[in-house]
């Protein structure tokens, strides 16, 4: 059986790239969508039930080695598991890892993924860096938001309050307020998780 896997860090992004790029004559597929490839292989939804359906004789296609994973003893145990089990890895560009030679072009590739983790941190720390630096200077970030971090739309005490007061549902509450539910559903939890503390 031939199967797809497809892999993107942030909900933002699209796997329709990746499903462009190699085709659609896939028995199955395989999405992880906003799930970073620092989260290890088998503990990603999409992977993991990749690994509860494959069987003996499928191969397994991916996109890139860093859509395996970014974490290269992750992604190198995780290919081992599978080719133990008979499965083969086909990665886009490289062909089938089988064998010491594939062993060998996996590692490194890993290896490459692995660091490029490392440099996408050492960037978004340097961000943060310069926006709390700007911050301090200016009262502004370096793209003149006032604050880092998501914008404090409303108190949540008083968001958490209307809805409780109103018996109102997150849809509602979300639209009373003019922000998302995922933002009303934050505030909801914060609120529950700081009264559970002071109990």
């Amino acid at each position: 059986m031939r199967i797809a896997y497809y892999r993107v860090s942030t909900g933002e992004q699209s796997v329709e790239s990746q499903r462009h790029a190699m085709g659609d004559a896939f028995d199955k597929e395989f999405v992880d969508e906003g799930v970073s490839g620092g989260v290890m292989a088998a503990n990603r939804p999409g992977f993991a039930a990749l690994l509860a359906n494959v069987r003996s004789g499928d191969t397994v296609h991916v996109y890139a080695v860093d859509r395996l994973g970014r974490d290269a003893l992750d992604v190198q145990t995780t290919v081992r598991h599978l080719v133990k089990a008979n499965v083969t890895v086909d990665v886009r560009g490289i062909g089938p890892i089988a064998g010491s030679v594939g062993e060998l072009v996996l590692a490194v590739l890993a290896q490459i993924a692995d660091m490029e983790k490392a440099r996408i941190k050492d960037r978004c720390d340097s961000g943060r860096a310069a926006a709390r630096a700007s911050l301090d200077a200016t009262g502004r970030t370096q793209h003149g938001k006032a604050s880092l971090g998501r914008p404090v739309r409303e108190d949540a005490a008083k968001v958490v309050e209307w809805r409780r007061r109103n018996g109102a549902s997150i849809k509602a509450t979300a639209e009373r307020f003019s922000m998302s539910e995922a933002t009303v559903k934050r505030y909801c939890a914060s609120m529950s998780a700081a009264s559970d503390v002071a109990v």
